[in-house]
């Protein structure tokens, strides 16, 4: 019997550092790395590190609402998308919450404005903490 935890295919998640709660995302275990949607996108030194500003629309329903959040930058990195196009990406690591847990992942950052969902959830970030039930949705909000 596994102690891992059952996921859904949708689950709502909160990105505590970047003031992002409730965020409604796509769990895909065929993604290597977990991917949010951004706005914006602008490389910045901050105490001189380099760094990434961009804003995110959390509210899906409500694209007046924007949050601008500027987070270090923790790799560049060439991601294949879903539609098989290459593409240097922005990678942030940040902590994630679903549940009761909270833990740091990576993050790429990237267009997803023709996508259902703000984020994919990649298996990195799922790791051997969680099993995935395709036929759930929303069992750890």
């Amino acid at each position: 019997m596994s102690d891992k935890i059952i996921i859904g295919r949708l689950e709502s998640i909160a990105l505590p550092e970047l003031a992002i709660d409730n965020l409604q995302v796509r769990v895909d275990t065929g993604a290597q790395t977990s991917s949010l949607h951004v706005d914006n996108i602008t490389k910045i030194i901050k105490n001189d590190k380099p760094c990434v500003r961009f804003d995110i629309h959390p509210d899906v329903h409500n694209v007046d609402t924007v949050v601008t959040c500027t987070a270090p930058i923790s790799d560049i990195r060439k991601v294949k998308s879903s539609n098989a196009a290459s593409e240097q990406r922005y990678v942030i690591k940040t902590p994630i919450t679903l549940g009761k847990d909270t833990w740091p992942i990576e993050i790429t950052l990237t267009d997803r404005s023709d996508m259902s969902y703000l984020m994919l959830f990649g298996r990195e970030a799922i790791g051997e903490r969680f099993l995935v039930d395709p036929s759930k949705v929303f069992i750890n909000s």
